[in-house]
């Protein structure tokens, strides 16, 4: 999701503030550096740049590279010695020497592999994929909701609705999602399930002509061909790591959507479910204010008023591609610009990445 539209990280971080007083904590501790460079896999340096929003965002290569480091430097052995590439290769069945390019930072590792480096140093799908400023989002939503116990609440009530709901935000099935909650959860084959969180991604997110968007269009967002994701879509194969990013990035899901095993994706959902409830019994504003503070629009609508007709009708046809991707189209959206009547279209690549 381009970084525009997601929610201001200096917002986020006043909500922890305000949070950690109400409960008589020091904010200091609470959004020390050090813990949200733990939580997020960014460098401590580079904290304070992504919460201004002045931080340029690392290629792919380079990102993985130092979350991996960063893993290695912080989680490290019973003795304090850093784990070796052969302990941690050797915990997904595969030899050491497969981690040495990502290591040294010479190159990416398989999807596979990723997903292995992730589970042996306990962190979630997304960590070394997630780009600056979601990792610092997750980690400050981390830290203001107590995330990492259970999810608050228990269990939904379990109706359809319910289901299909949960469903949509972790693209696993209704039966999949009531075994997990049932604490015996499905164990696909890491390539069934990357097939089957793609398949759901086209379907429940589709075009506003209610079509899938292609493969061609897919890849076209992160300089790929369509063909790159034939092998993926016929269930033959995993893409490689810059074509998951790409197709997450495309969607606007989380980072680790693809590779994020049942019950750690429907814990995801069940906390945003959380934090939205708990939003709601807040006393009500005016919903143009709460989407202002939210989104940062005044900058937004500043920068568009310097527009031509046809460029409102671009901006229009952007928001409307990025609303029918999350499944938003039939909510009310910004109105367009004075005397245009506009709507639909594409969305471009955020970073720009060919795998």
């Amino acid at each position: 999701m381009p970084a525009a539209v997601r929610s201001d990280l200096t917002a986020a971080r006043g909500r922890v503030v305000a949070l950690a007083e109400r409960r008589g904590q020091d904010p200091e501790q609470v959004l020390a550096v050090e813990r949200l460079s733990h939580l997020s896999g960014v460098e401590p340096a580079r904290i304070p740049r992504v919460l201004a929003g002045t931080a340029a965002e690392l290629p792919l290569y380079e990102r993985v590279h130092q979350r991996f480091l960063r893993l290695r430097a912080t989680r490290r052995d019973k003795h304090g010695r850093e784990w070796p590439l052969a302990a941690i290769a050797e915990d997904f069945d595969a030899p050491g020497a497969s981690l040495g390019p990502l290591n040294a930072g010479t190159g990416l590792l398989r999807l596979g592999h990723a997903a292995g480096v992730q589970r042996f140093f306990g962190v979630y799908a997304g960590f070394l994929l997630a780009d600056s400023k979601s990792a610092v989002e997750r980690a400050l939503a981390t830290t203001g909701s107590g995330a990492g116990d259970g999810p608050a609440g228990g269990r939904p009530a379990g109706g359809a609705d319910d289901l299909e709901h949960l469903s949509y935000l972790t693209g696993i099935t209704p039966r999949a999602i009531r075994l997990t909650l049932d604490g015996d959860p499905p164990r696909l084959p890491l390539k069934e399930q990357v097939r089957e969180r793609f398949e759901h991604l086209r379907r429940t997110r589709p075009r506003e002509d209610g079509q899938p968007h292609s493969l061609t269009a897919i890849a076209g967002s992160f300089d790929a061909s369509g063909q790159s994701l034939t092998r993926l879509a016929q269930g033959e194969g995993l893409p490689n790591l810059a074509a998951a990013a790409g197709i997450q990035r495309f969607y606007g899901v989380e980072s680790g959507f693809l590779l994020a095993d049942d019950t750690e994706a429907l814990t995801a959902a069940l906390r945003g479910i959380e934090r939205e409830l708990e939003s709601a019994e807040r006393p009500a504003e005016n919903p143009m204010l709460a989407v202002m503070r939210a989104h940062d629009v005044r900058s937004i609508v500043t920068r568009a008023g310097k527009l031509s007709p046809g460029g409102w009708k671009s901006l229009a046809d952007h928001l409307d591609d990025l609303l029918a991707r999350e499944g938003q189209l039939g909510r009310p959206a910004l109105p367009a610009a004075p005397g245009t009547g506009d709507r639909p279209a594409r969305a471009t690549n955020a970073e720009g990445e060919a795998p």
